[in-house]
C-alpha cells in the first residue's frame, strides 16, 4: 500500500470508528431562526451524527464500484432530502432511530462484500436508507420558518454530496490497487460496528 492510499484508508477508518455518542444538534438543541443558523445546522448534522456520517461514507464506498457512482450517490442525497420533507409533512415512523441503526449495519455489511451490488438494487437500497435517514434528520428542523428551513436543506444536500463523493473517490483509489481493496472492506466492518453501537444505545438507559 502506498503512503497516499494508506493515509486515505486510515482517515476513512478513523472517521467511521469514532464514538457514536456525539450530539445531533449543531445549535445546542435550539431551533435555527436565521439563514446562517439553518445552513450551519444542515452542514453539521451528518458530521456530528456519526450514524448518519457512517451511512454516507458507506454509500460512497458502495457507489464506487459503478461508473454511474456519482449519480447513485446524488440519488441517495435526493432521497434523504425527500425524507426530511416526509417528516415535515407530519408523517410518523415508529422506532426510526432503531431503523436508522439497522440501516447503518446493513450498509456496512454490503460494503464488506467482495462482489459489487448491481445498480438497480443499490439504487433501491440508497433510496430506502436515504428516506429513513432524512426522516430522522428532519426532527431537528421540524417547525422552523421557511428561510432557515431552506438553508438547512441546502447545507444538508451540499455536505452529504461532498462526503459521499469524497468517500467514493477514496474507495475507487483503494480498489484500483489490488490488495488495497481489503481496506474498503475494513471500512465496511467499521461502519457496521458503528451501526451496532448505535443500536445497542437505543436499549441502554441514559445515565
Amino acid at each position: 500500500m502506498t503512503g497516499k492510499t494508506a493515509r486515505a484508508g486510515l482517515a476513512l477508518m478513523a472517521l467511521v470508528a469514532s464514538s457514536p455518542a456525539m450530539a445531533h444538534h449543531v445549535m445546542g438543541g435550539r431551533m435555527p431562526t436565521t439563514f446562517m443558523d439553518g445552513l450551519l445546522s444542515g452542514l453539521g448534522h451528518p458530521v456530528i451524527g456519526i450514524d448518519h456520517f457512517a451511512a454516507v461514507v458507506a454509500v460512497g464506498c458502495i457507489a464506487a464500484a459503478h461508473s454511474a457512482g456519482a449519480l447513485l450517490a446524488v440519488g441517495f442525497v435526493a432521497a434523504m432530502i425527500a425524507g426530511v420533507a416526509v417528516h415535515l409533512g407530519g408523517a410518523s415512523v415508529p422506532g426510526s432511530e432503531i431503523l436508522v441503526a439497522l440501516s447503518v449495519i446493513l450498509l456496512g455489511v454490503v460494503t464488506l462484500r467482495k462482489q459489487a451490488m448491481p445498480v438497480a438494487p443499490a439504487l433501491g437500497l440508497f433510496a430506502a436508507v436515504g428516506l429513513l435517514h432524512g426522516y430522522a434528520l428532519g426532527e431537528s428542523i421540524y417547525g422552523a420558518e421557511a428561510t432557515p428551513l431552506s438553508a438547512y436543506l441546502l447545507g444538508l444536500a451540499l455536505i452529504q454530496s461532498a462526503i459521499a463523493l469524497a468517500a467514493m473517490s477514496i474507495a475507487r483509489m483503494l480498489t484500483q490497487r489490488g490488495g488495497e481493496a481489503a481496506t474498503v472492506r475494513l471500512i465496511g466492518a467499521g461502519i457496521a460496528g458503528v451501526g451496532l453501537a448505535v443500536l445497542v444505545q437505543q436499549f441502554v438507559p441514559a445515565a
